[in-house]
């Protein structure tokens, strides 16, 4: 992260500039057109018409184009030192970060066709995730990438969504939530609860005349008496302090800001977990954990180059060292054999064996002597056979 905090720095020193440049430059530009403003207007004047330039007047016509000369040579001559500090951005990102990656990914691994529509198919998806639909239309007409409008309808709708929560305008998201009310009862989600709640909390903060109205809405609570019956009782409560403001009652962290970020955040979840998907977008994900392993990988392979013990990593597809992740990481279940102290795969699968000790298929052949195995953890002898793959 250092790194990044200097090149963060650069920029920001460059932008600084760009905005003392920009003010300047309108400062400038806003004098000289006043000065040609007012000669303009005298030029024009009725006493003017007809009468020759006086040598007073002409001296002036002179020391205004003089002027915007001198100007227009030092906004340029301003913009062109613009340019090392530009310079300066890009030496800082030279000397902070790598240039080169290749040493640690495996050779050709997007020359295919297929892998590359899979990383377009990625990109695309993150795109509409984030809202940023023209960026996604331009990239699929470019890969010619068919794109199914079923596809991208689901995130259209929710992007509109998130834009009217932006605007605390809750209709739409009240609107989807009740839509798919018996789904979002089925994964124990109080998103309908919590957007009722925060309607019925706008109307209290309209002061008293918006009283009756939201007596009125309270109905809407009915449902969800059971499972959120104190916030019920402490939204009634607040009624009694209508008069005088919320604000200025003990209710007032009912008015907190904050919960509208809050509700974005469980509509987001909510609504990504209904679609399939994960809250963060995939590729996201992978680039987050490729900032993470690639320092790591880059050293290993600078430890090994210098042992010249290249053979210890032959292959760029399986990595040489475990990488801590962190706990939110880990996306699926992992099975290390306790025998070959190895990570299972495809190739090489976890094996139930009958006393229900399991191994990786590679120990079990290893351990069969005479056709029959017996297993490492307990006497019992048993048919190879009878072992079960496990599929975690």
């Amino acid at each position: 992260m250092e790194r990044c905090f200097g090149v963060e720095l650069e920029l920001e020193k460059v932008l600084q500039r760009f905005l003392n440049y920009g003010e300047s430059s309108r400062r400038s530009l806003e004098q000289l057109l006043r000065s040609v403003t007012e000669l303009k207007e005298e030029l024009s004047s009725p006493a003017m018409q007809g009468v020759p330039l006086s040598p007073a007047l002409s001296l002036m016509m002179s020391q205004r184009c003089r002027k915007i000369r001198e100007t227009v040579q030092k906004l340029a001559s301003d913009h062109k030192d613009m340019h090392s500090s530009v310079s300066r951005v890009g030496k800082a990102i030279d000397r902070n970060f790598e240039a080169e990656a290749c040493a640690v990914v495996s050779d050709g691994i997007w020359d295919s066709r297929e892998k590359q529509q899979l990383l377009h198919s990625a990109i695309l998806e993150h795109l509409y995730q984030q809202g940023l639909l023209t960026v996604a239309e331009e990239l699929s007409q470019e890969s010619a990438l068919c794109i199914d409008p079923n596809f991208k309808q689901p995130f259209l709708e929710m992007n509109q969504i998130l834009d009217a929560l932006e605007a605390q305008d809750l209709r739409p998201a009240l609107e989807w939530a009740i839509s798919h009310r018996q789904r979002l009862r089925e994964l124990n989600s109080s998103l309908e609860f919590r957007l009722h709640r925060l309607h019925f909390i706008s109307l209290l903060s309209g002061g008293p005349h918006k009283q009756v109205e939201a007596l009125t809405y309270a109905r809407h609570f009915q449902p969800f008496a059971s499972l959120h019956k104190k916030d019920i009782q402490e939204m009634m409560g607040s009624l009694v302090y209508i008069r005088n403001g919320i604000e200025n009652s003990p209710y007032s962290y009912l008015l907190d800001e904050d919960q509208w970020s809050s509700i974005s955040e469980q509509f987001t979840r909510d609504a990504c977990c209904l679609l399939g998907l994960s809250v963060e977008s995939p590729l996201s994900v992978c680039f987050a954990l490729g900032c993470i392993s690639l320092p790591v990988l880059k050293n290993i392979k600078a430890v090994i180059e210098q042992t010249q013990c290249t053979s210890v990593w032959s292959h760029k597809d399986e990595l040489p060292i475990e990488i801590d992740l962190g706990k939110k990481c880990g996306f699926h279940s992992v099975f290390a054999c306790p025998i070959l102290r190895q990570q299972t795969s495809d190739s090489n699968p976890p094996i139930r064996l009958v006393c229900g000790h399991v191994i990786s298929r590679d120990a079990l052949n290893k351990l069969i002597i005479g056709g029959k195995l017996k297993c490492p953890y307990c006497p019992m002898e048993q048919n190879p056979a009878d072992g079960k793959r496990i599929i975690f």
